[in-house]
């Protein structure tokens, strides 16, 4: 006997109907951005040598003639600069507030907290940029700390980046701890550990995966930030060690570029798109290397 498909049933079909064709739409998108990335960079070492590109020293795309130049490394090393001063702020308060609002942080704190974090993580970050060109760098770097800086300059870029990191690894290292069985907890209390040595030596390990995960995020966060570098790191592909003076990153480059009244099909059209397949590739293996390491450090407590 063949049973006849009930209300309940056909709403749930058409429910899985609309997932798949979400999941399909999301798979789609991206395979016609590889696509895009993919032709455009064929064509661009069609015209310009491969190892130049990949090893030359010198950036210089939209100038003509003798000067124009394609070496990306300034703009790897720009993003790579820029993303290493934000982690080196972001990582150890990001880790520091989430221990903290995990093992340490009264219940009403933490419903205060938490949320604000979350708040700050969406303030559009043209705010950071200029909060980083019309008030850190003159009032902050000038003024209180007395560094001669640039008015566009990595280190302020890289600090504010950093803020603009803190809350994504704060809250997902709060996610993280918070997961932790309790049993743990009590079992490390009654071995005589008190909270901080049960925090640092018991917890903090046993979340370690979602931990790295978090870091791994902000710094992809971080790898892909915009408008920041662009308004407050300058505009200019850099490959010293100097934080005082202006860098630029890949994204910030696609974004000065795009801007501007290029004609398409041009040679400086097209390294919009190998420098955003460079960036693809970059960030692809950072998450590929974060799988990695979240695998090794994954626990299971049942």
């Amino acid at each position: 006997m063949v049973r006849r498909p009930t209300t309940r049933s056909r709403f749930e079909g058409v429910v899985r109907a609309l997932l798949f064709s979400a999941a399909l739409v999301s798979i789609a998108t991206k395979l016609a951005i590889v696509y895009a990335l993919i032709r455009e960079t064929i064509s661009f070492f069609g015209e310009v040598n491969a190892l130049d590109f990949l090893f030359g020293t010198e950036w210089s795309p939209l100038f003509k003639g003798d000067q124009q130049s394609f070496g990306v490394l300034p703009l790897v090393w720009g993003t790579i600069y820029l993303t290493a001063i934000g982690l080196v702020v972001a990582i150890p308060l990001g880790l520091l507030c989430g221990i903290y609002l995990a093992e340490f942080a009264p219940r009403r704190v933490r419903k205060v907290v938490k949320p604000v974090l979350e708040i700050l993580a969406g303030v559009p970050t043209i705010v950071f940029g200029y909060f980083a060109l019309t008030f850190f760098t003159p009032t902050v770097l000038r003024d209180a700390v007395g560094l001669d800086v640039n008015q566009f300059n990595a280190l302020s870029a890289g600090i504010i980046l950093g803020v603009l990191v803190t809350p994504t690894i704060a809250t997902l290292t709060e996610d993280a701890m918070s997961a932790v069985p309790g049993s743990l907890r009590e079992g490390s209390a009654g071995l005589g550990a008190n909270r901080v040595q049960t925090s640092i030596r018991v917890v903090f390990p046993a979340a370690l995966s979602g931990i790295v995960a978090a870091l791994v995020l902000g710094a992809s966060r971080a790898v892909g930030e915009t408008v920041i570098i662009l308004i407050a790191g300058g505009q200019r592909a850099n490959l010293s060690l100097n934080p005082y003076e202006s860098y630029q990153s890949m994204a910030a480059f696609i974004a000065a570029t795009s801007r501007g009244d290029i004609p398409t099909g041009s040679i400086e059209y097209k390294t919009i798109f190998v420098v955003g397949m460079t960036l693809f590739v970059f960030t692809l293996i950072l998450n590929l290397v974060s799988i990695r390491l979240v695998r090794r450090y994954r626990q299971v407590y049942e």
